[in-house]
């Protein structure tokens, strides 16, 4: 009897050794980036690469170089951060300390060997043992799949972080044009401003112009001069941004921008965007993975909760007594942990509670992926009308007033100050609509995020104070 226990020991053993090295897992190649690599190509339509080694770094530098060639667009920037960005490199880093974890899930237990030697009066006496964790090798193929789940939840975790990233260094591009393009015009703004200030000097000298008229010039002068140099601090602190997004230092710091903002492009209609964001955002598909991964480590609680050790031992001694007499017993040892005190009940309360908070986490993600989606969608839709509004009728009627203002003012029609008035309104609405054709293109990328992943919707940045029309500048063009 005792001879086929032993034998069914070892089958078992046997067995579940042969299954779990069935189940190894083993490296990828490119450290779990495929899925991570195709999903960005698909979503965003760009490229992405895990720098491992130095061949990879030159490849990746090469690429970068003749990107920053050429005037940046907002594609060729987020493909310049996908590529150079050091924060997303560490999010790769992580995937592949996932992966190493999903290897090192799926390897056997390895047993334990010791050896010991007493020796007295003349006899010797040597045991050899050999410990397995049994328990650890019978639960392997459980332990393998929710590791393996936990691994995909990290991709899904890498692909976020890309999006994310793109998100941002657009968002970053964005603001870095327009504060350049508002800097150009109130430049150009600065000089009418100057030369109207210096004509209204002229004018007083010989009694043309009073000096209440010659005040309100000069002071409105200095105004857009102010207002001009708050806009370079701007345009200066949001390149800074996009470098910093970029992740370019040295040589790569002459990179060129645009001078202006693209015209506004037709409006994008998209149908039922709750139900999209629920199927495409990465972090939700993520989430579910993990709460997956979750699901099955609380099962593997529920079976094992009652036995949390179990080892089985194989003996082999070597006796030799002072007679020379020579002994070779064997046997096996099983070790049991008794659960006195503890039948499981606290690592299943734990497994319980950490799953239900999980589940409630990825049912407040839904809720808020839902509401993001179509606050994204309306912000969207009302950026470009407000924007198409300044372009269509704003500016156009901001033209008119100028010109016919100019007119009247030299057929003596109003005097200096509604001239002035009339040019500061101007450039107010002209710097508004630039910063409204901005806010429209980071509206569209936060529309993108809500619908794929990505992160939250961008900040405005704080805008310069302008002065009141009340006190205008010198007529500047439009």
């Amino acid at each position: 009897m005792i001879a086929l226990r032993s034998s069914l020991l070892r089958t078992a053993t046997v067995v579940a050794l042969s299954g779990g090295l069935g189940a190894c897992a083993s490296f990828t190649k490119d450290g779990g980036m495929t899925p991570v690599a195709s999903r960005v190509s698909l979503e965003l339509g760009a490229t992405t690469a895990k720098i491992a080694t130095p061949a990879d770094a030159v490849a990746v530098r090469s690429r970068v170089d003749r990107l920053l060639a050429k005037p940046l667009t907002a594609d060729a920037a987020a493909q310049v951060s996908l590529l150079n960005n050091r924060g997303l490199q560490a999010e790769y880093n992580v995937l592949g300390v996932s992966e190493a974890e999903y290897v090192e899930a799926s390897l056997p237990p390895s047993p334990t060997i010791s050896i010991e030697r007493v020796t007295g009066s003349g006899d010797l006496d040597i045991e050899r043992r050999l410990i397995a964790d049994l328990l650890q090798l019978l639960t392997l193929p459980r332990r393998t799949k929710i590791a393996e789940s936990e691994f995909r939840a990290a991709q899904y975790r890498a692909i976020g972080a890309t999006f994310r990233t793109a998100a941002e260094v657009r968002r970053a591009y964005y603001r870095a044009v327009a504060a350049r393009e508002t800097a150009a015009f109130l430049e150009t703004a600065r000089a009418s401003a100057g030369a109207a200030a210096e004509l209204t000097r002229k004018l007083g000298e010989t009694g043309a112009a009073t000096k209440l008229n010659q005040a309100r010039s000069g002071a409105l002068y200095a105004e857009v001069a102010t207002e001009l140099a708050e806009a370079r601090l701007d345009a200066a602190k949001e390149r800074e941004a996009l470098t910093r997004q970029l992740g370019l230092w040295g040589r790569g710091l002459d990179y060129r921008i645009p001078a202006r903002l693209s015209p506004l492009p037709r409006l994008k209609t998209q149908a039922d965007v709750e139900a999209v964001a629920l199927t495409r955002r990465v972090d939700i598909i993520g989430d579910r993975l993990a709460l997956d991964a979750l699901a099955q480590q609380y099962g593997l609680t529920e079976q094992t909760q009652a036995i949390s050790m179990l080892e089985v031992t194989g003996l082999a001694n070597h006796t030799k007594s002072a007679e020379g007499d020579k002994t070779n017993p064997k046997g096996f040892e099983v070790a049991v942990q008794i659960p006195i005190f503890d039948f499981g009940k606290t690592a299943s309360t734990k497994a319980r509670e950490a799953y239900m908070g999980a589940v409630n986490r990825l049912l407040e993600k839904a809720v808020n992926a839902r509401a993001e989606a179509r606050e994204a969608y309306a912000t969207y839709r009302g950026r470009h009308e407000i924007a198409r509004a300044y372009q269509g009728h704003v500016l156009p009627l901001r033209k008119v007033i100028t010109e016919e203002s100019l007119l009247q003012y030299n057929g003596m029609l109003i005097d200096a100050f509604e001239l002035l008035t009339n040019a500061r309104e101007n450039v107010a609405s002209n710097v508004a609509a630039i910063r409204a054709r901005r806010d429209f293109f980071i509206a569209d990328v936060d529309f993108q995020a809500a619908l794929i992943g990505g992160g939250g919707a961008g900040e405005a940045s704080p805008e310069p104070k302008l002065a009141s029309a009340s006190s205008a500048p010198a007529a500047s063009p439009q």
